[in-house]
């Protein structure tokens, strides 16, 4: 599967919890496309923001069923990485404060 590095990274996942591993651990949290696998997203990360990556971590999170007045859907399924960036490496800073 040949895909381009911008479609790889989704977006950044900004919660408190990817904030804490981000500070803790030096890990950053992506949305990443359904069908990529850990070596794509490593030169993907690696590429966009020129930085270099330790390890891949990936979890597929399932959509949860949701409700609006009477009817029941569900939110699509997405894949979630944790990159963990090697010690010396600048973090990225998604919100600049003005």
């Amino acid at each position: 599967m040949n895909l381009d590095s911008r479609k790889i990274i989704i977006r950044p996942v900004i919660t408190e919890k990817a904030t804490r591993e981000k500070e803790e651990n030096r890990t950053m949290t992506f949305e990443v496309h359904p069908e990529a696998n850990k070596i794509q997203i490593k030169k993907a990360v690696e590429e966009i923001f020129k930085i270099k990556v330790e390890s891949v971590r990936i979890v597929k999170m399932k959509g949860k069923s949701r409700r609006y007045k009477f009817r029941v859907g569900k939110t699509k399924s997405w894949k979630k990485a944790y990159v963990k960036l090697v010690e010396g490496e600048k973090m990225i800073e998604f919100i600049e404060a003005v």
